[in-house]
């Protein structure tokens, strides 16, 4: 353990360095001493045991070569599962993780006073996220689940805005699960889960300072056709009723560059801001910085102006330990042009 804990503590100090030095304004730590995005939680909550797997995704088993392709990429590596091995709720959940929140905002605190960036977030993930990856065998309802992860989550997200970063919510369900745990039930059914996600994060986050919470959402960190995902227009409406301050989302890769368009439509509140992806996480293709730019000129003119957005990638560059399918020399380089494209962009649009 003790090895691990300094593995993990250079990662999160190399991390910060090499963010700042390609240019990165607001940093994060990576969660390089996380299993996974989610799966860190297993040593952090109460009532979790016996061993689950999640429904494979609708898109990947509709393309019988490209999941035997998927899947030979990953023989012989070692990598945390968001699939198989999972631990489930088969008790009372309740937080136990205070000390590990603490150390971790701590080393993240020393790593940016190593390498100092304009601003910093540290990320947790939503209740419902947590709630499709951690089965529920104990609690009677979902609904009586997800309040209970609400109510336990609360805690790292309190610290997290303690140690003074921005919190950022985790929140892949509002769009994934469409095609994983919903994709034979009708869209309403996940439209519904998605309310009710909602509602969690809203009472865990109900007494904290909205400006300082941003909400991501995606529809799942990895290559694959995602031509069945849920359109943007169908999950929206519900989303936009998180009480945050700011959303993340992903305009970058093939599936959803256009979807910002909804926004002239259904505009966000006066007081948030977006953080649009302009940087595929899934390739190794480099962007070009005229094309970072152009993505983000067409995104101000969605939302009306540029005064409220920011340059994001569409995703982490791996959510889950040795998922990751971009070289990390390649990583640097895709956030070198999104800072150059950033900049081209707000020159533009002043």
């Amino acid at each position: 353990m003790a090895e691990l804990a300094r593995a993990s503590r250079a990662a999160v100090f190399a991390s910060v360095r090499d963010q700042v030095a390609a240019g990165i304004d607001v940093a994060n730590n990576g969660e390089q001493g996380r299993e996974s995005f989610v799966l860190y939680l297993r040593d952090r909550l109460t009532g979790l045991g016996d061993e689950t797997r999640r429904r494979p995704f609708a898109d990947v088993e509709a393309y019988p070569e490209f999941k035997a392709d998927l899947q030979a990429s990953f023989l012989g590596k070692e990598t945390a599962s968001m699939t198989a091995h999972l631990p489930a709720a088969i008790g009372d959940v309740s937080y136990i993780g205070d000390a590990a929140m603490a150390a971790e905002c701590a080393e993240f605190a020393e790593a940016l006073a190593a390498s100092p960036a304009p601003d910093a977030f540290l990320a947790a993930p939503s209740p419902g996220i947590v709630a499709s990856v951690v089965q529920n065998r104990h609690y009677d309802t979902e609904e009586a689940y997800l309040a209970a992860l609400s109510r336990a989550l609360a805690h790292e997200y309190r610290a997290i805005l303690e140690a003074g970063f921005t919190l950022q919510l985790d929140c892949p369900d509002l769009a994934l699960e469409r095609h994983g745990a919903f994709q034979d039930r009708p869209l309403r059914d996940f439209q519904a889960f998605c309310e009710r996600v909602v509602t969690a994060i809203n009472a865990a986050i109900a007494e904290l300072p909205r400006e300082r919470i941003r909400l991501h959402v995606c529809w799942g960190n990895y290559e694959a056709p995602h031509d069945q995902d849920v359109p943007f227009a169908d999950i929206w409406p519900i989303i936009r009723q998180a009480r945050v301050g700011a959303f993340v989302l992903p305009f970058a890769g093939p599936r959803h560059a256009h979807e910002h368009g909804l926004f002239r439509d259904m505009p966000l509140a006066d007081d948030q801001y977006l953080v649009a992806g302009v940087i595929d996480t899934l390739t190794n293709v480099v962007e070009h910085p005229e094309v970072v730019a152009e993505r983000l000129e067409r995104i101000a003119a969605s939302i009306g102006g540029a005064q409220r957005l920011m340059a994001g990638t569409d995703c982490g560059f791996d959510t889950s330990a040795g998922r990751g399918r971009v070289a990390r020399d390649v990583v640097w380089a895709k956030l070198r042009t999104m800072r150059d494209g950033a900049r081209l962009a707000s020159e533009r649009l002043r």
